[in-house]
């Protein structure tokens, strides 16, 4: 799993990238809005969890992301896999927040021995501490959840932006139309970003994209 987060594609009716990827962003938001009402008109004597509130596809990444980083797949994750993991969602947490995230919800693998010596009281180091899926389901998704739609969107524009340019140029929708295997024309892709180009500077910038996507 990469810095998870599917690339925002065109159209198979060939409409402009940028205005699709707004459509695909309004679009994904409104199924997980939808979600939740749903199942809060569901009479449910308990409120839902956060996975449940998650659309299918972020379900999908938070499962690829375990499965991925589960790296002996014994069905748990330790503090450097549980790290790589949640970052690979977008979520680079420091060290004493992981910790602390473990301490509430980790459990001590089998594989764990106490100290010589240490009494039936001995507490386990957080550090060594493991996850099962459940735990990890309901941590990133927690995570999801509370994020501003802002970073989701800016995950988006990096995806087309890999060189960290802070625009999306003429060269980036080519890459990305070649890859996803769109047939687009030169003339098509150059209309792209004119129609979204406010400042001519030969991209769709971070604001404008944003703009898009927020509209």
């Amino acid at each position: 799993s990469s810095t998870r987060g599917k690339p925002l594609g065109f159209s198979q009716s060939h409409a402009p990238a940028a205005r699709e990827a707004a459509r695909l962003e309004r679009d994904r938001l409104d199924r997980e809005r939808q979600q939740v009402a749903q199942k809060s008109t569901h009479g449910q004597s308990q409120p839902p969890s956060a996975l449940s509130q998650l659309a299918d596809e972020q379900r999908d990444e938070v499962n690829e992301a375990f499965a991925l980083f589960d790296l002996d797949k014994d069905g748990l994750i330790d503090y450097h896999e549980f790290k790589v993991a949640l970052k690979a969602l977008g979520f680079d947490l420091p060290k004493p927040e992981l910790l602390d995230l473990l301490t509430s919800h980790g459990i001590a693998p089998p594989s764990y021995q106490p100290p010589q010596g240490s009494s039936g009281q001995h507490v386990v180091p957080a550090s060594r501490l493991h996850l099962t899926l459940n735990s990890f389901q309901q941590i990133a998704s927690e995570l999801i959840l509370a994020r501003d739609p802002r970073d989701e969107i800016l995950r988006a524009f990096d995806l087309f932006d890999t060189e960290g340019k802070g625009m999306i140029s003429l060269d980036d929708l080519r890459r990305v139309a070649r890859e996803l295997g769109e047939g687009l024309e030169e003339e098509e892709l150059s209309a792209m970003i004119e129609e979204f180009d406010l400042e001519g500077k030969g991209g769709v910038g971070r604001d404008e994209f944003i703009g898009i996507c927020m509209n």
